[in-house]
């Protein structure tokens, strides 16, 4: 990978917006770890539960077994506000009512910066990304954007909640243009640990042979020399406010 940037590290609150359990462990739990272990608050939100993600499996049951996996998977990495809004699997379509859905999770959690996975409409190369995750970084942009406004979803600031635009900027992870990251070199074993904590899931797909750790240090390895470290996270940002 070529040189790439540090991210800032002078905020205090994230946001994790991905669509399904296991996404922010394909690439950003090692950089979560980091973070809460500088005393960040960090949450995550699942906009599905991953319902229809284990063929074996009938979507009931998968949704309480990969609701259990994510916040254990959490947990392992200093995150305990784990969030799931419970809309479909698979089905999920951009648009005005998933940014309405978006903007107000942001308007209650506030956050400094919202962290959301790669939705380019692929992973770089021929490898196709899913339509979930291209729903839902949009979705997220849109909605970091339109929770500061208060004429956009105005039925939202009917009671407590307020219009919140301090969001610095939207990071995806895992983004084929990815110009920025995070040094995960200490926590990475952590983030190893969180993605092995979806057994279940992992299972499910078949990958009889798949290495969580050997999976992780490919992309690690590789963003860590643009970094002149060992292991780092690679993200790609979309400045929306001040100091980007």
């Amino acid at each position: 990978m070529t040189d790439v940037e540090q991210l800032p590290e002078d905020w205090q609150r994230a946001l994790c917006i991905v669509a399904h359990p296991d996404d922010l462990e394909f690439g950003a739990a090692a950089a979560v770890a980091r973070w809460t272990g500088q005393g960040k608050e960090v949450a995550y939100c699942m906009v599905t539960s991953g319902e229809a993600g284990i063929d074996g499996m009938h979507p009931d049951e998968c949704r309480s077994v990969r609701e259990a996996e994510q916040v254990e998977s959490a947990r392992l990495v200093g995150v305990s506000t784990v969030e799931f809004l419970g809309l479909p699997d698979g089905i999920l379509e951009y648009g005005v009512p998933l940014r309405r859905t978006l903007a107000e999770v942001i308007r209650r959690h506030r956050p400094d910066v919202v962290v959301t996975g790669n939705f380019r409409d692929t992973w770089g190369g021929q490898s196709l990304n899913q339509a979930d995750h291209i729903a839902v970084g949009r979705g997220v942009l849109d909605a970091a954007r339109d929770s500061g406004n208060r004429w956009i979803f105005p039925e939202q600031l009917d009671g407590a909640l307020e219009p919140w635009g301090g969001v610095r900027a939207v990071w995806a992870f895992g983004s084929p243009e990815a110009r920025h990251a995070v040094d995960t070199t200490g926590t990475f074993d952590a983030g190893v640990a969180s993605l092995e904590a979806h057994r279940a899931y992992i299972d499910g797909l078949g990958w009889e042979h798949f290495d969580p750790r050997e999976f992780l240090e490919g992309m690690a390895r590789q963003t860590g020399q643009g970094l002149g470290v060992a292991f780092a996270a690679p993200f790609e940002v979309y400045p929306l406010g001040w100091g980007d």
